[in-house]
């Protein structure tokens, strides 16, 4: 079988955009010596959260995009694959510190009203009667967060891709266009060949509680994400470290974490932590994915710089790098090029 489209690297990038090219009727090889979700992508938290509906920008609009997408993306992989990916539009709930923030997220409101386009809220509630409390006894709910189980996104996303007739290999030669979504291994790569640093990694680590409530929204608690999964735990993350000494070790931070999150919430005190993770998220200069032409390799694309917002911008990075590589149609918005990040 000829190949129209080599992937290298099989995270949530590489992934999701071998299985819209492959949904366009390409033939594709995606590629990972350590298989699919082996690094950041394979992580617990999984928080699909949108930027904040102000000082409106080509990001925030590509980012809006892709989550009102995503239910029908991933129906849409749970259906041939036969792997539930964990999705679910189970909005978020924040806590508001005093008067002056429940005043701009009032004007937020507003905002959202208009930038969301009618297809998601941006809601100030009093506090009462919530799995979170807030000091000015106002919270934000939004009905656009969603989550997913990233490991099991990814594996829902390999059953899909080979049942589609893709390839998921460990190793193998490049035919064809070569897309490179290799994390923050590739942007090491990108920045060596262009002699500048175009991004790297940042570490992140995350703990996974026993705690059941699978139908409680996503909170947002002292700069950490709780998110309840449907498995019966809730994943808590995640730390941001540009220094560090082991990338994938978890360490006294992780603790940290843990013990930040039980006392903003009580009822988490008992729940034993099932499991710790710690990896590199790539990020790149700009803090927007970095999607295109990788310059002077004709032929050769990047994918990469996901971030913590990787998953949330999934589908429509997949769908813009399938128009790109497929028909010649640049659609990436500006600030995600290669050349943006120099």
């Amino acid at each position: 079988m000829a190949i129209d489209v080599t992937i290298r690297g099989a995270g949530i990038f590489g992934l999701s955009i071998a299985w819209v090219l492959l949904c366009r009727g390409a033939q594709v090889r995606i590629i990972d010596p350590n298989g699919p979700g082996a690094g950041a992508s394979g992580g617990i938290v999984g928080a699909l959260a949108p930027h904040v509906p102000e000082n409106w920008n080509a990001k925030k609009a590509f980012q809006l995009r892709s989550l009102l997408s995503a239910e029908t993306f991933w129906t849409g992989i749970a259906q041939a694959g036969g792997i539930d990916p964990g999705y679910a539009r189970s909005g978020r709930l924040q806590p508001l510190a005093d008067d002056n923030a429940v005043a701009l997220a009032h004007a937020r409101a507003r905002s959202a009203a208009t930038l969301w386009q009618g297809q998601a809220d941006w809601c100030v509630e009093r506090s009462d009667d919530q799995p979170i409390s807030a000091p000015s006894g106002w919270l934000v709910r939004d009905t656009l967060s969603a989550r997913i189980h990233p490991a099991r996104a990814c594996r829902a996303l390999a059953a899909a891709i080979e049942t589609q007739g893709g390839i998921v290999a460990r190793e193998g030669l490049n035919e064809g266009a070569v897309v490179w979504a290799t994390g923050a291994a590739g942007l090491a790569a990108l920045s060596q060949d262009l002699g500048r640093e175009v991004g790297r990694g940042i570490k992140g680590q995350a703990a996974l509680l026993a705690y059941s409530a699978p139908h409680m929204p996503q909170l947002f608690v002292d700069g950490l994400h709780v998110v309840p999964h449907a498995d019966g735990t809730i994943a808590v993350g995640s730390t941001t470290e540009r220094d560090f000494d082991t990338p994938d070790r978890c360490d006294a931070q992780t603790e940290g974490i843990v013990a930040r999150i039980r006392s903003s919430l009580p009822w988490l005190e008992d729940a034993p932590v099932v499991a710790r993770w710690a990896g590199l998220r790539p990020r790149a200069r700009s803090r927007a994915p970095m999607l295109g032409p990788w310059p002077g390799r004709p032929g050769h694309f990047v994918a990469n710089g996901g971030f913590k917002i990787g998953f949330g911008m999934a589908p429509e990075v997949a769908r813009v790098m399938a128009d790109l590589i497929l028909d010649g149609h640049d659609t990436i918005p500006e600030g995600f090029a290669v050349a943006d990040n120099l």
